[in-house]
């Protein structure tokens, strides 16, 4: 009988963590929506614009 109760204690913890995450996920998504919780890992890379091409001269500089 010993199993039953510890099979019930576990599964009640198991509820309760799951009761806790789901309501700070609530409490969480209140200020965002999903679509900007699915971009957020873009948000981590930071944008740089790219520096222009060097110009090359048409001409080399010519040796002495």
């Amino acid at each position: 009988m010993n199993v039953i109760a510890l099979t019930v204690l576990v599964s009640a913890c198991l509820t309760g963590i799951f009761i806790a995450c789901f309501a700070a996920e609530r409490w969480r998504s209140r200020r965002s929506s999903p679509e900007r919780d699915s971009l957020l890992p873009l948000d981590l890379i930071p944008i740089h614009p790219t520096p222009p091409p060097s110009v090359m001269p048409n001409n080399p500089p010519s040796l002495p």
